[in-house]
Order: structure tokens, then sequence, then C-alpha cells
């Protein structure tokens, strides 16, 4: 019941600030209302007064919020104030749109994920030293913009082979693009985590003893599966609700009408009715997932959950020499050197002359449709959206480890629910279209995912045999969280931050291929992506010089990650 009032609480704060988006942001629904029907009308004050008593924007907008409660109880979604019409045929066939794609994407992203962690399976199986073996290939997919794939795989397989459609929704062939421009990025994410977990679990007493009797090595692994899976299952519930709600880009691409582009053309039309109702059926659907992930969780791990018999799962020692390989050194100080040759140069010179040149002495990376040098716009760029990833990353650590730890499940799920483009779109209509925005607008809702891994982690550990001998000896609950719990939970959410940074720079690039982060001409590389994308056939380079710098800062987060690691165990496997 607790739970459940806490869910209902966050659910009216979320819709009570999209009821006061007009107030917010200091604009008039009135005006918009009269643009979007009546454009031939001239906006005088008796035209806007007969529009708010119309629609009742004349009581202020806790009247409107109110009544829309109320209509809520009754069934009804309200009437959109752009066209007229009721909210709920176009929201729901948006939803049922959205949740197809979502399930196609999901299988995508389960495949992928599993094709990743298969070598550590294997390995594991066959009782050989397990380390985690998708690394560096999956988090170059995993920092792969979707929003660069939808347009690649657009521009490559539909249109220049033909083999799939390459706009619209309604038939089984155009659902493929969409669904492989979300999977494999949420998969290769998936698939990162599940590995990077795998090899503790192969080192537990029962995997040795299980080699030994000889238990075939398909039943390891799916124990090892069964093992590790609780604490992910949390993240796999946040990735439905994303697939859902957060693909505007790749639904605006393909022209899907899904519910997360008819949420963002809402909020750009200031239709509130609309936007409530997508934003209402995304909490729904984060609430259903959630809650639906933590049963799942609790049936596999049975009852050493409530028992307290559930061992701590302690990563094994890994050798030195494979956390920083000579490549890894490569690729870190190609990337200082690649971004230190971009600052020495001038990111907002243009040259007429050599619009969209290729590489040359001058030009390394070409230049982009201005003339500008795209290695000196590459470089500035990394300074901003590295360090800003990186500080945003921090942040969202320090977030999701004070929130998971007190449970805050049901402010989780809300946040998970809201994708970061509309609360980019709200922060926008308050403060302006900016670089602080859009850092503040991910920040909101990044946390969710390592609050979530937080909570599980906690759950599963509160359940270890030597916490329970611990507090038979006395100790407090602050000397259990910082001498057990905090050692044992905190590294892999570390390593998940450390993961996280390219999604973040990923979310901020979404926010500036959309307009909404930082401004030209400014140098950002989601703005580059933005600008050069049309020109992609054209001049490539423009292009895959930031999504290559994507890629690689993926690289180097899994390296990082790798390093966090490190050769000793936790406190709470030692104990």
């Amino acid at each position: 019941m607790k739970h459940l009032a806490g869910r209902l609480g966050a659910l009216l704060a979320v819709l009570a600030v999209i009821g006061l988006l007009p107030t917010l942001t200091r604009t008039d629904p009135a005006l918009t209302i009269l643009h979007a029907r009546y454009a031939d009308r001239p906006p005088t004050p008796e035209t806007l007064d007969a529009i708010r008593a119309q629609t009742g924007l004349d009581g202020g907008a806790a009247h409107v919020l109110g009544d829309w409660l109320g209509g809520l109880f009754r069934g009804d979604l309200g009437t959109s104030w752009v066209s007229g019409q009721p909210v709920a045929p176009d929201v729901t066939a948006a939803l049922g749109v959205s949740l197809t794609l979502m399930g196609v994407s999901l299988a995508v992203a389960v495949l992928l994920a599993g094709a990743l962690v298969a070598g550590t399976l294997r390995r594991g199986a066959r009782r050989r030293i397990v380390t985690a073996r998708a690394g560096v290939s999956a988090a170059v997919l995993a920092a792969l913009p979707e929003f660069l794939l939808a347009a690649v795989l657009a521009a490559v397989v539909a249109v220049q082979l033909g083999w799939l459609p390459a706009l619209g929704w309604g038939a089984p062939g155009q659902t493929v693009l969409p669904a492989l421009a979300m999977g494999v990025p949420a998969g290769a994410l998936l698939g990162r985590l599940l590995d990077d977990a795998l090899p503790a679990a192969f080192a537990e007493p029962w995997a040795r003893a299980a080699a030994a009797g000889g238990l075939p090595g398909l039943r390891v692994a799916r124990h090892a599966l069964r093992r590790t899976l609780p604490g992910l299952l949390p993240q796999l519930g946040l990735v439905v609700v994303g697939l859902t709600g957060g693909a505007v880009a790749v639904e605006t691409l393909y022209a899907i009408p899904g519910l997360g582009g008819t949420a963002l053309a809402a909020a750009l039309a200031q239709d509130l009715p609309v936007l409530q109702a997508c934003v209402l059926f995304l909490l729904l659907l984060g609430v259903v997932a959630g809650v639906a992930a933590r049963l799942a969780g609790r049936a596999l791990l049975g009852p050493a959950l409530s028992d307290g018999a559930l061992p701590a799962l302690v990563p094994p020692a890994l050798p030195a020499r494979r956390l920083l390989t000579a490549g890894a050194v490569a690729l870190a100080v190609l990337f200082v050197a690649v971004t230190v040759a971009g600052l020495l140069r001038d990111p907002l010179h243009v040259d007429a002359a050599a619009r969209l040149a290729g590489p040359s002495a001058a030009h390394p990376f070409g230049t982009d449709s201005l003339g500008r040098d795209v290695l000196a716009r590459l470089g500035h760029g990394a300074a901003r959206t590295v360090l800003t990833a990186i500080a945003v990353g921090a942040v969202t650590l320090l977030l999701g480890l004070a929130l998971g730890a007190v449970r805050a499940g049901a402010l989780t799920e809300t946040a998970n629910a809201l994708p970061a483009i509309l609360c980019g779109l709200v922060v926008a209509g308050i403060a302006g279209p900016g670089p602080l925005g859009a850092a503040a607008a991910v920040a909101a809702v990044a946390w969710a995912p390592l609050a979530a891994h937080t909570s599980a982690l906690y759950a599963q550990e509160r359940a270890a045999p030597h916490i329970a001998a611990a507090r038979s000896t006395g100790a407090g609950r602050w000397h259990l969280a910082r001498r057990h719990l905090l050692p044992a939970v905190m590294p892999p959410v570390l390593r998940h931050a450390v993961l996280r940074i390219p999604a973040v720079a990923l979310a901020l690039a979404s926010l500036g291929f959309l307009g909404l982060g930082t401004q030209a001409p400014a140098p950002e590389w989601g703005r580059m992506l933005s600008e050069n994308l049309p020109y992609a056939e054209r001049a490539p380079w423009s292009v895959l010089a930031p999504a290559a710098a994507l890629a690689a800062l993926g690289a180097l987060a899994v390296l990082t990650a790798a390093a966090v690691r490190g050769r000793t165990r936790t406190s709470a496997g030692a104990a």
C-alpha cells in the first residue's frame, strides 16, 4: 500500500507539472490554439478571451488540471486544444504503434545481448578462467546514436539497396529498420552489463561444485544467468519504457506515428491534453514494468532472498595485463591527440570555397556544409560533450546511489518514464535552449537506471549470510551500510555509471540534434550530426567523425570500468 501511494503521488506530481507548463513557460495556450485552428483570425483580446472560455482556460491552470483529472476518473482523456478532437483515440493508437515497435526492438536487443554474452557463458560452462568478453564491441554498439543508425539504415538498406521500406508504418517490413536502430544500442548496453556480472556468478562455490559433480555445462550456464539476471531485470524494465516513449528521433525519421513523436508534437504545440495523456500512459507503463521486474527478480532468487541465504556476488580478480592493453593505450592517446589537434584550430572559421571538401592536408577530417573544419569542431565539441557528460554522470551516480539506497522505486519509475527529450522541451521552455538546460534535462532522468541497479543490488546484499552474522554481533544500520553494503554495491554501480557516460553523451547529442541543446554556431557533437546528416551521402566524413568519436568514448568507458574493477575483492566478499 505504501509503494502504491508513492507511485500515485509521483504520478500526480508529474501531471501537475505538465498541467502548469503554460505558466512555467510563460506562454499563452490561447494564442497557440488560435494559430492552430484559426490561422486567418487576428489575435485580438476578444478572440483570445473566447478561446479561453471555450477550452476552460479562463479558470486558470489549477482549474484546467482539476477538470482533466475529473474527466480521467470518468475514462475521458479530454479534447485536443489544437484539433478539437477527443484525445483518447489518437493517443491510444499511438501507444499501440509504440508498443509494437518496442516489442520488436526488445527482441532485437535480447538477441544481441545473448550474442554478446555467449562467449562468457561458454567459457564459464567449461570452467575456464572467466572474464567479461563483450567489452569494447558492446560499448561501440551502445555508443551509436539511434538517430544516426536510423538514418544510415534508411539510406543504405532502404534507398540504395531497396530491400525494405524507408518510411511509414503498417506493413511488417516497416518495423525492421527502426527496430534495429533502437534495439542495437539497447541490446549492447544490456549485454555489457550482463557480461560484467557473469564472472562473479561463475566464481561462486556452487559453480565449482557443479563442475566437480559433472553437471552439464549448459545447465551451469543457465544457473549463472538465473543468478545474475535479478540484479539486471530492473534495467530491462527501464529499457522497455525507454524504447516505448524515448525513440522520438527514430519515429520522426521514419514517419512513425508513435507515442514519443506524439508527445513531442504536443509539447511543441502546447497541446496539453494530448501531452498529459502521453505522459500518463508512459508513467503507467513504467509502473507496470517496474513491478513486473521486481516480481520476476524475486521469483528467480526464490526463498534465498527472504531467508538471508543469498551469497554475495564477488567478481574474481582480473590479471593486470587484461586491464590495459596496447590497443587501449593507443585508443586513449589517439582520442586525446585528435581532441588537442582540434582545439588548436578555429571551429568557427568558414571557408566558403571548401564546402563539403574531403580530407586533405589543410583539413584532415574534411569540412562541413558551411566550409568549417570538421577536426576543429570535433576537438572543441569534445571539450563540451565529454566534460558535460562526465559532470552529468557524476551527478547521476550520486543521485542513483542515494535514491537507490532508500528504495525510491516510485520516483525511479516516474523519472525513467519521462523521455529526456520531453524534459528538454520543458527546460528549454522555461530557461531557453542551451547547454545548461540540456544537461539539467538529462540529469533529471539519467539517474533512474543507476538507482534501479543500486536498489536491486542492495536487496540481494541484505539477504547475504554475512549481513545476518553482522547483525547478530550488534552491528547497527550505519555500520552495515558503511562496512558491508556500500563496499559490495558501489563497485558494480560505479562501473555501470562509467558505462553510462556514452549514453549521457548520446542524450545530450539527441537534444542537440533536435535543437534543444547547444545553439549554433557553437560546436557540439549532436549539433554536428544534426547539421551534416542531410549531406551524409555526399560528405560522409562530416557525420562519421562525431559518430566515431562517440564510439571511441564508449570503448574508453569500458576500459575505465575494467580499471575500476581492479584486482581487489569487496569487503563483503572477504567477509
